[in-house]
């Protein structure tokens, strides 16, 4: 089994900056891809950053200049960097993994967590 767990969110002025942190744990081989996405109310869930395992990134156009995606390979874990947060930036923030999950297997799986709330307040 694997699980995902972010934190870092909550109720931040425009203007200001938070810090989402993602921890995989579990049955894990090795890790490719980890990524953020978000889902504001009524909206399809978006792309926000990616990040490879050899550090390769992108962002959406939206968060370019503003937020920092980074990882650390050896716990596992994702971070985002976000600055400069706006009203239109509120939204559930969710991590995504792409994981292999044993030695005797070579195929990856996408693992999700379970969200954090983003609230930016004008």
């Amino acid at each position: 089994q694997v699980q995902l767990v972010e934190s870092g969110g909550g109720l931040v002025q425009a203007g200001g900056s938070l810090r989402l942190s993602c921890v995989a744990s579990g049955s894990i081989f090795s890790i490719n891809v980890m990524a953020w996405y978000r889902q504001a109310p009524g909206k399809q869930r978006e792309l926000v950053a990616t990040i490879t395992s050899v550090g390769d990134i992108n962002y959406a156009d939206s968060v370019k200049g503003r937020f920092t995606i980074s990882r650390d390979n050896a716990k596992n874990t994702a971070y985002l960097q976000m600055n400069s947060l706006k009203p239109e930036d509120t939204a559930v923030y969710y991590c995504n993994a792409l994981i292999r999950s044993s030695i005797v297997t070579i195929a990856y799986d996408y693992y999700w967590g379970q969200g954090t709330q983003v609230t930016v307040s004008s």
